[in-house]
């Protein structure tokens, strides 16, 4: 007698690898209700931020290389196609997911590592921006999820400004209330500071709408301490009274395997209570959260 198999949850995983490909990755994901076609631009594993909480083990050494823009194009195009013919919901990954999913919501750049560290970023978004224009309807959105720490340079905004152009959106990053958790949570190199992730999300959400995406999780057990939720408030009020565009606050918890084992996932219930603190520190702003099961 054959043994029923075990439906594929296409909420557990992320996997980084899609039929063979090197940059694209297309996911199911809650937080963008529907199809997300990730784009992985470091495959180096390299990133200024070393978080606590992140999936990647970024023990090993990392070797900086180039994009084959070529390459990328051609999966990109391949991903599209799967999705808008509907023949990459007949996979098994993918074959679970409820109706109401199986659109394309974006195309993601994301990956195992912060983006726009990338030196042919920019290019990588020209190429998308292209693709995107040929084959994805108008709904859908070009996303940079990011830790914010380099979107002053020069290089970047250009990538930027080619976003804004193709119905773009940032999902910046912001864990912490204090410089010093900052350190300890998200753990920076190369000097990065916390005054300058709220600087340069200040400046990026003057000019466009934004999303802001917050991991909170324990530590050995632990809930982050009042005084730093505090903290994070009162930022959050900060980047709304200096003209931020804030769209969204996405606040959620590890859902995954995790590189440092001292980071686990924080109960709905105080996610939840977390959550109403910031409402009531940003009241004109959506909130969603986000549990461990999501």
């Amino acid at each position: 007698m054959n043994k029923k198999s075990t439906p594929i949850n296409p909420f557990a995983d992320h996997p980084r690898l899609w039929r063979n490909c090197r940059y694209v990755y297309p996911v199911v994901s809650r937080r963008a209700e529907g199809l997300s076609i990730g784009v992985n631009l470091n495959h180096d594993q390299f990133c200024n931020f070393g978080c606590l909480y992140c999936q990647v083990d970024r023990s090993g050494a990392c070797s900086r290389e180039s994009i084959d823009i070529k390459l990328f194009t051609e999966e990109l195009t391949l991903a599209l196609d799967e999705a808008n013919s509907g023949r990459i919901w007949q996979e098994p990954r993918f074959a679970n997911v409820a109706q109401a999913l199986r659109r394309v919501n974006d195309i993601a750049f994301s990956g195992d590592g912060e983006p726009t560290i990338c030196p042919d970023f920019a290019q990588a978004v020209s190429a998308a921006a292209l693709v995107r224009e040929r084959m994805g309807p108008p709904s859908v959105k070009l996303v940079l999820i990011t830790n914010a720490t380099l979107l002053h340079q020069p290089r970047v905004q250009r990538a930027l400004a080619i976003m804004d152009r193709n119905n773009g959106e940032i999902w910046a990053k912001l864990d912490c209330g204090t410089d010093d958790f900052f350190r300890r949570v998200n753990n920076p190199i190369g000097g990065v500071t916390l005054k300058r992730v709220l600087d340069n999300i200040l400046e990026s959400a003057r000019q466009r709408e934004i999303v802001i995406q917050t991991l909170l999780f324990k530590i050995d057990g632990q809930l982050p301490p009042q005084s730093e939720i505090d903290a994070y408030c009162r930022n959050i009020g900060k980047l709304l009274e200096g003209g931020a565009q804030i769209r969204t606050i996405q606040i959620h918890t590890v859902a995954r395997r995790t590189a440092s084992p001292s980071a686990g996932a924080i109960d709905d219930g105080d996610l939840a209570a977390i959550s109403e603190q910031v409402k009531a520190a940003a009241p004109t702003v959506q909130v969603k959260v986000y549990g461990s099961g999501k």
